[in-house]
This record gives C-alpha cells, structure tokens and sequence, in this order.
C-alpha cells in the first residue's frame, strides 16, 4: 500500500512538473497589463496586494497565538 501511495504522489509531482510545457497562456500577451505598466499603476495593484497578504498573515498568526494559548489552558485543567 505505501508503494502504492508513493508512486501516486511519483506520478503526480511528475504531471505538474511536465505540465507547463505543454500549456501555452504564457504566451498571450494582455494589453490591460501593459497598459496599466507603462502609466506606472501596476505598482499600486501589487503593493496593494501585498498588504492585502501581509494582513491575511498577521491575522492568521494572531489567531494561532490564541488558539496555542487556549489549548494551553485547557491542557493545565
């Protein structure tokens, strides 16, 4: 059964892997994008983004903390 396990988890890394070479998105070009980089506002979309993110991830750290603690307490009871 681990065999089993291995060579799916094998045979899945391996499409992904190959995967890309046979998608062809990159190539399109998007005219938004190069609109939006040449008047300089892509910058604003990914500092946006980004604080967008980085507050996802102070949230989810801060929740983390309480939850260790309140498992904590309950353990000491």
């Amino acid at each position: 059964m681990k065999k089993f396990i291995k060579l799916s988890y094998f045979s899945l890394f391996s499409a992904f892997m190959i995967l890309p070479f046979f998608v062809n998105a990159q190539q399109i070009e998007v005219e938004m994008a190069d609109v939006m980089r040449s008047n300089g506002k892509i910058y604003v979309v990914v500092s946006v983004i980004s604080v967008v993110l980085a507050g996802i991830l102070i949230f989810l750290i801060t929740i983390d903390r309480k939850v260790r603690e309140m498992e904590k307490r309950s353990n000491q009871n």
